[in-house]
C-alpha cells in the first residue's frame, strides 16, 4: 500500500443483501467487509450467495493499483452493476472470486 492508503478485510456476520429493481441479487450472512481509504465500505459476497443466473458477464475491466484487475457483470438495463477480482493482488487475496455490488443493505 502507498503512504496513507490502507485496505482492511474482515469476515462479516451481519446479514446483507444486494437488491436491484426490487429483485434480490445476493444475500449473505458471511460477506467479506472491505474498508479502503477514500472509498465507502464494500461487501464482497461469496459466489454461492449470489444469483449468478441473473447476471451477464460484461466486457468491462478496470484496474486498481491496490486490488488488481476487476471483471464486471450486468443486468438488463443496469450495466456493470457487479464486479469481482478473479486474480487479486496478494494483499487482498481473500476477495478472490467474491462479488461486490454498488448498493448493499443490512438486513435485521
Amino acid at each position: 500500500m502507498t503512504q496513507g492508503h490502507t485496505i482492511t478485510i474482515e469476515q462479516g456476520t451481519q446479514r446483507v443483501r444486494a437488491v436491484h429493481g426490487g429483485q434480490v441479487l445476493a444475500e449473505s450472512d458471511r460477506p467479506l467487509i472491505l474498508r479502503e481509504t477514500g472509498s465507502p465500505v464494500r461487501y464482497y459476497f461469496p459466489p454461492e450467495d449470489v444469483r449468478l443466473d441473473l447476471l451477464t458477464p460484461s466486457d468491462t475491466h478496470t484496474s486498481c493499483p491496490f486490488k488488481g484487475t476487476a471483471s464486471y457483470w450486468s443486468l438488463p438495463g443496469a450495466a456493470d452493476l457487479v464486479w469481482a477480482y478473479p486474480e487479486p493482488k496478494p494483499g487482498v487475496a481473500e476477495i478472490k472470486d467474491h462479488l461486490c455490488f454498488y448498493d448493499v443493505e443490512e438486513v435485521s
